[in-house]
């Protein structure tokens, strides 16, 4: 089912029918409203609806409203194949998606052949969340596009830094959940251990949102000696896996990814104080544009954003500024709009993003964070925040090229 966002409602077409030439400007949001982790999820759809709003409020691009559509894809890669199908024959020239790496492989396959199938209707699509570092390496394509870091990116960020800040020790635990997002992060964090000076003693690749009892893994923590937890996991896990380690009081240096999204720091409570974070967004950095930015999202949707919707929100930003540089007056040439995105340079609150054309990873700035009674912005019912400790300029966090990301243009 397709939720739209204007009164105007597609003709419902079959769905391997061949696309027709779309004209306006048509986004279709696949993400994940009712499934398992639906609630982490839906934020990214949340602030691509309120981007779409907000630039048609103010007369859409050159003119032209934006017409957003949302599908729900239950967390599944079958019923967002499902879904991808059913936007395609609703006219969607652009793909939006971004609460899983898992359903992001599964899309962009799907975008890729259905480009090579139809070369002169093809779509493109845009990831704020999805990290997996395939889509910008094997999977890589010309009509993908990501404006979120990855592992590697947030590994060597978090490492630089607390290296510098005297908080990263020797012996490193690695948990991380058991899918591509996951063995990113082992791998990332293994492979970065001669820059940080340490060793990693003991994986874990957890199955994900399905444990009760992170009470073993803390064990391991313990038994292999770690001085140092670097975790990739996220929502109830995290949650749970803070909770273990000060209720068996632990003393470890603790990094998460994902520390500051909605209910974390909440649920760890003032244990969690100390605890390292890095992501592309923070309250306290950007000064009156940032808090702008926060007070208008937060009037029109009842809360301020997450680091994930602000994230969402530039990634948008970047696809307007795309939009602004070709013709939508008529049928949108993708193709012309994916130029456009390799081109494109915007200026936000937390720095300079930018897309590097060889395999479309956005260069972003990256903000490492300590949870501290010292934050401007303190979490519900606790007196800590999210105190940032240092920003890392796009250019710097960016890394590599992968070598197996064979792009071929058009």
């Amino acid at each position: 089912m397709a939720y739209p966002v204007k009164a105007t409602i597609f003709a419902t077409a079959v769905a391997f029918a061949s696309p027709a030439a779309a004209e306006g400007i048509k986004i279709a949001n696949i993400e994940n409203f009712t499934g398992p982790g639906s609630t982490t999820n839906r934020e990214y759809a949340l602030a691509a609806k309120y981007w779409a709003d907000t630039v048609n409020a103010a007369g859409g691009i050159k003119g032209n409203n934006i017409e957003y559509f949302e599908y729900d894809s239950q967390g599944s890669t079958a019923t967002a194949a499902e879904k991808f199908r059913s936007a395609i024959a609703d006219g969607a020239q652009i793909i939006v998606q971004s609460g899983s790496s898992g359903i992001a492989g599964q899309l962009t396959e799907d975008v890729r052949k259905h480009n090579l199938r139809n070369p002169e209707h093809p779509v493109v699509y845009l990831t704020a969340g999805a990290e997996a570092l395939e889509l910008t390496g094997e999977k890589c394509h010309f009509y993908f596009f990501r404006f979120a870091p990855n592992a590697a990116m947030r590994v060597k960020a978090l490492i630089t830094v607390m290296q510098k800040q005297g908080a990263l020790g020797k012996k490193v635990f690695a948990i991380n959940p058991n899918y591509s997002w996951g063995t990113d992060m082992q791998t990332s964090t293994e492979a970065s251990a001669a820059a940080g000076g340490y060793a990693v003693v003991d994986t874990v690749l957890h199955e994900t949102n399905k444990s009760q009892d992170f009470g073993p893994y803390v064990a391991r923590m313990k038994s292999a000696g770690a001085d140092t937890v670097i975790t990739g996991s996220w929502g109830n896990d995290l949650i749970l896996m803070m909770k273990e380690i000060d209720r068996t009081g632990l003393d470890v240096s603790f990094a998460a990814m994902f520390l500051d999204l909605p209910g974390m720091i909440e649920n760890a409570g003032p244990s969690s104080a100390g605890y390292f974070a890095v992501e592309t967004a923070n309250r306290e950095v950007g000064g009156e544009a940032t808090e702008k930015l926060y007070a208008d999202y937060a009037a029109k949707l009842g809360h301020t954003p997450s680091s994930s919707e602000v994230r969402t929100i530039f990634g948008m930003w970047a696809l307007q500024a795309a939009l602004e540089q070709v013709d939508v007056s008529g049928t949108l040439n993708v193709t012309d709009l994916a130029k456009a995105l390799e081109a494109v340079s915007i200026d936000t609150p937390m720095g300079k993003i930018a897309v590097r054309a060889e395999d479309h990873q956005g260069a972003l700035p990256l903000i490492v964070s300590q949870v501290s009674a010292d934050a401007k912005f303190k979490r519900e019912s606790l007196d800590i925040g999210l105190k940032p400790v240092s920003l890392v300029e796009g250019a710097a966090s960016i890394n590599p090229v992968q070598p197996s990301c064979k792009m071929q243009r058009p």
